[in-house]
């Protein structure tokens, strides 16, 4: 027996509102835990951007006066380069930190547009032979009194600050997720039984008549995965409106210095979306399919 695409909508309709309680309990259990799960997420990818200055090895940066000379910028070149404990370093002009700047502030463009590239500093990012930490600031700290130099910043200051403060609330965010994903997965397994139990004379008639396993299965199926889609569009919206600009607004406000070079792309909330949305088909669909496996002898 063909399934036709009229017969998908009703039935599913038919289900969705018959159950409207579970339907709504299962819904909103989806928007709490992919909001959490997206908000993980997000504070992921947030930490991985700040963090991007320090990536290749580079273990503390060398920020310049921004109108150092270029006597003292080439002795701090000089003695970088012939200090036996440095492997590697890399200029970064003027340019090159004004377009970090507009990267890492890329959501407050007020802030951008008072901000001219000759007022930021240029820096030498220093990859050291060691990443012992004691060393690394060792060796950091000779130069943090030379002339021309505005300050030194370490990656083990930045980063782990970020990684551990971000990773605890990840982490807290993951488990919450995971438990109400849990909860909205039996939610969705007892409503798809309920709907079984309602219509179990017409599933008898239809299993008379020579219905396929598939076209009795596939309107219980597609119920599952409808109520957890609906629950993805809501936690897309509160991602989008709500969550985002939260996370923007520590940042712009640098109420907490934590915050500082922390920024969440659209990038990033577009690839979070996609992600949530992925993770509610994926949940819908087992929930649903686990029910028609269990309870409906087919």
């Amino acid at each position: 027996m063909a399934i036709k695409l009229d017969y998908v909508v009703r039935e599913t309709g038919t289900n969705l509102l018959r159950n409207i309680t579970l339907t709504l309990a299962s819904v909103l259990t989806v928007v709490v835990s992919l909001t959490l799960f997206g908000s993980a997420w997000l504070l992921r990818q947030g930490v991985e951007n700040a963090n991007d200055r320090f990536s290749g090895g580079i273990e503390f940066i060398v920020y310049l006066q921004p109108s150092i000379t270029e006597d003292q910028k080439a002795s701090i070149e000089r003695d970088l380069e012939e200090n036996p404990e440095v492997k590697d370093i890399t200029y970064v002009d003027k340019d090159e930190t004004y377009e970090e700047f507009k990267r890492l502030f890329a959501n407050s463009p007020q802030m951008v547009d008072a901000v001219e590239p000759d007022i930021l500093p240029p820096s030498f990012r220093v990859a050291p032979v060691t990443k012992d930490a004691d060393v690394v600031q060792a060796l950091g700290e000779t130069f943090d009194s030379k002339a021309g130099v505005y300050d030194v910043v370490f990656a083990f200051d930045v980063v782990r600050k970020l990684q551990q403060t971000f990773n605890d609330i990840g982490v807290r965010f993951l488990l919450a997720a995971v438990l109400l994903l849990v909860a909205a997965l039996l939610l969705i397994l007892n409503s798809i039984r309920v709907a079984m139990f309602a219509r179990r004379r017409e599933i008898e008639v239809m299993k008379l008549v020579g219905a396929t396993n598939w076209f009795i299965r596939v309107p219980f199926i597609i119920e599952g995965i409808i109520q957890t889609l609906m629950g993805a569009a809501v936690a897309v919206g509160f991602m989008t409106f709500l969550v985002r600009p939260f996370i923007d607004q520590l940042a712009e406000d640098g109420a907490l210095p934590i915050f500082q070079g922390f920024v969440v792309t659209d990038g990033n909330l577009l690839t979070t979306n996609l992600l949530v949305i992925g993770v509610a088909v994926l949940i819908g669909a087992i929930g649903s399919a686990a029910a028609v496996s269990r309870f409906l002898d087919v």
